[in-house]
């Protein structure tokens, strides 16, 4: 049995039809409503943050993905996923179930200096430090042994159908729409992009290798990073269309922070597009050589086909 432990999200779905692809039929989707992905999925209604819950979730499983997400509020996260984490990991330890936890990059320094799986944590504001409290929890439960567990670690998303980010949202999704996209402070600092699936795909093969685990992994990305200017004019090159774009600056988001409480759970994250994002995900390369990656000119061309 292998357990997904916030379903129903695009990283989950994904994951799930991953796994009945290449490694089991036998697979379990916990959420608050969860749905099948595959006739033969079972469901499991659970809150994550009920300890009880979470153990019966868990039980009987082999492997658990760790893969909730939260809306963007910095208070419901502060209260809710470090609960999550202690109540997933309290689960695994007590049924012997390996944990696998999909994280992003929010601890890390918001700078141009290259992410590896040792940059230190730096976090700038409270959703940073919750995603850091979270790695720190897993990791000293695994070197104290209560647990075995991985930590897979992705940068911003980019992908087809409901992926959720700035990135599909600004850009993507209003190109699809015939609008002009919006680019967040810089057209032309380098951008990290994962594409979901590979994310995902990633995810599934970490989880079901023995000698990944114990460690963190930065998941796989095309690694000729592109700058939003150069992302909008594949998207031109792919419509055959031209296609601008308004660059939203640091005031906008200083000045609607104060009035929209989404762009103010966003400032947080802001800064990071000021430089260049240089997410390094070689270790993964090294390990496992022939996974195939998406380029963003594939991931771009899928998008605007849909």
């Amino acid at each position: 049995m292998q357990t997904v432990l916030g379903a129903g999200g695009p990283i989950a779905d994904e994951l799930v039809k991953e796994l009945h692809r290449n490694y089991t039929k036998d697979i379990r989707l916990v959420s608050r409503k969860p749905s099948k992905v595959d006739d033969t999925d079972e469901l499991v209604a659970a809150d994550l943050t009920d300890a009880e819950a979470t153990s019966r979730a868990v039980a009987g499983s082999r492997i658990a993905y760790l893969t909730v997400g939260l809306p963007l509020d910095s208070e419901l996260w502060e209260r809710q996923f470090p609960t999550i984490m202690r109540n997933v990991i309290d689960a695994c330890a007590e049924h012997g179930t390996k944990l696998v936890f999909f994280d992003n990059t929010y601890m890390y320094p918001g700078t141009s200096t290259p992410q590896t799986e040792s940059t230190p944590f730096a976090p700038g504001g409270r959703k940073g430090r919750v995603r850091g409290e979270l790695a720190t929890m897993l990791i000293e439960a695994v070197r104290a042994g209560r647990v075995q567990g991985l930590i897979g670690r992705a940068p911003e998303f980019y992908g087809p159908g409901a992926t959720k980010s700035y990135t599909n949202s600004l850009v993507f999704d209003r190109i699809k729409a015939g609008k002009r996209p919006f680019v967040p402070v810089d057209a032309h600092a380098v951008r990290s992009l994962i594409w979901t699936p590979d994310a995902s795909r990633a995810l599934a093969l970490l989880g079901n290798t023995p000698d990944a685990y114990g460690q963190t992994w930065h998941l796989p990305i095309d690694p000729n990073r592109q700058s939003y200017a150069q992302l909008i004019e594949i998207a031109a090159e792919v419509t055959g269309r031209e296609i601008g774009y308004t660059v939203l600056p640091m005031l906008a988001f200083r000045l609607g922070r104060h009035f929209v409480k989404p762009l103010d759970e966003m400032y947080e994250l802001v800064g990071r597009y000021r430089d260049d994002n240089i997410f390094d995900s070689s270790k993964f390369a090294a390990r496992f050589p022939d996974f195939q990656v998406t380029t963003y000119r594939q991931g771009v061309q899928r998008i605007l086909a849909e």
